[in-house]
């Protein structure tokens, strides 16, 4: 196994669901998704790109796939349905994705956003614990003038379908 085949398969198994994870969490703990994460993603997508390899015309497709994943992520973002960084999420998840998996991750990343806004509708009904209620991230969370935390879902549904994805299928057989 070549040095350029292990960094592109830790690049997908490792990296990326780590950065996915960091997203997720910091979006539960304070409704923010950091850009220099999303930055983070978009910079070891160019590092997979060089190990895996990717040729140059792969390579474009995946870029206009980061670049219509921005712009659906802002066109969100302007409804007010999601938050400026869970539309750079989006954006980032969509340039590692391409798009040969850009619907189906739009897909997944929908049906997670809708039962996480169904649970925390369903919590937000019962009174929170005092012993919780101190927690300042889950007194937020609770608050139903929050809004909802859709990094988690993004997150959740990269989870879910990045095991048959185009590049995990790339990485373990470069």
């Amino acid at each position: 196994m070549s040095g350029a085949v292990m960094i592109a398969e830790l690049l997908v198994l490792v990296a990326l669901p780590a950065l996915l994870l960091v997203a997720g969490l910091c979006d539960l703990l304070s409704y923010t998704i950091p850009n220099r994460l999303c930055a983070g993603l978009a910079l070891l997508f160019l590092g997979f790109a060089a190990a895996a390899p990717l040729g140059f015309g792969a390579l474009g497709w995946h870029l206009a796939a980061g670049a219509a994943g921005l712009a659906l992520g802002f066109c969100l973002f302007a409804l007010g349905w999601i938050g400026g960084g869970d539309a750079k999420l989006f954006a980032a998840v969509a340039l590692w994705l391409g798009f040969a998996d850009l619907a189906a991750y739009a897909a997944t990343a929908s049906l997670f956003g809708g039962l996480l806004t169904l649970a925390l509708l369903l919590l937000r009904q019962a009174p929170l614990p005092a012993v919780l209620a101190g927690q300042g991230w889950l007194a937020r969370l609770h608050d139903a003038r929050s809004g909802i935390p859709y990094g988690v879902a993004l997150a959740a549904g990269a989870f879910a379908l990045l095991p048959y994805t185009q590049i995990f299928r790339l990485a373990s057989h470069s």
